[in-house]
C-alpha cells in the first residue's frame, strides 16, 4: 500500500451506502457511495493519521507553515452528531467514493445484500487520504476502497426486526369460508 492508502480499525458501520449511492447534500451534485466509520474510544488511529498527514505532504509540501490555515480535518468527535450510537470523545470518519466499493463479509464472500450490511454491523475498510483545495475549501478526506463486514452488531436507527415486533399466530382465516370474509 502506498503511504496514503490503508486499512482501517474495526469500526462500527453507520449511514452505509455501499451498495449503492447516496443522495447527495447538494442540488445538482453528483451521489456517491460512502460509509460513516464510527471508531471506539481510544481506538488506534495513528495509521490513518499517518496517511493523512502524508496526502498534505503530497499536496502541498513538508514544510507545514506552508499548508493552507484552518484545513478541514477528517476526524471529528462523534459528540457533534446526535445520532444513536455516537459517544463524545470517540472519532468518527467519513469516507467516499464515485465508483462503488468491494463489499466481503468476514470469509471474503461479496455481501449483495442491503439486510446484510446495515448501519450497527462491524467493519473495517481501505481508504485512501486526499487533500482538497476547492472553492476555498481546503482539507483532508478518504477515499473509500472496500470493505469488509467483520462482525453482526445491535443495529442503529431505532427500527426494530419483524421478528421482535410480532409474536406467531394461529391461522384463523384458514377456518372462515370467503363469504363470511365479506359477508
Amino acid at each position: 500500500m502506498s503511504e496514503t492508502k490503508v486499512m482501517t480499525p474495526r469500526f462500527r458501520v453507520s449511514f452505509p451506502n455501499v451498495l449503492r449511492p447516496g443522495k447527495p447534500m447538494q442540488a445538482g451534485a453528483e451521489p456517491k457511495y460512502g460509509i460513516t466509520m464510527l471508531f471506539p474510544k481510544g481506538a488506534d488511529l495513528s495509521k490513518l493519521k499517518a496517511a493523512a498527514q502524508a496526502a498534505c505532504v503530497d499536496k502541498w509540501g513538508a514544510d507545514q507553515s506552508k499548508w493552507p490555515k484552518n484545513l478541514r480535518n477528517p476526524f471529528r468527535d462523534q459528540a457533534e452528531k446526535e445520532f444513536e450510537g455516537y459517544e463524545a470523545g470517540a472519532i468518527f470518519v467519513t469516507a467516499t467514493s464515485k465508483q462503488r466499493p468491494g463489499l466481503v463479509d468476514a470469509m471474503v464472500q461479496d455481501i449483495i445484500e442491503e439486510k446484510d450490511f446495515y448501519p450497527g454491523c462491524y467493519a473495517r475498510a481501505t481508504v485512501n487520504a486526499f487533500c482538497y483545495d476547492q472553492a476555498g475549501n481546503r482539507g483532508v478526506s478518504f477515499g473509500l476502497n472496500n470493505v469488509q463486514k467483520l462482525a453482526d452488531g445491535e443495529p442503529l436507527g431505532g427500527r426494530t426486526r419483524a421478528t421482535d415486533d410480532f409474536e406467531a399466530v394461529a391461522d384463523d382465516m384458514s377456518k372462515e369460508s370467503a363469504g363470511s370474509i365479506f359477508g
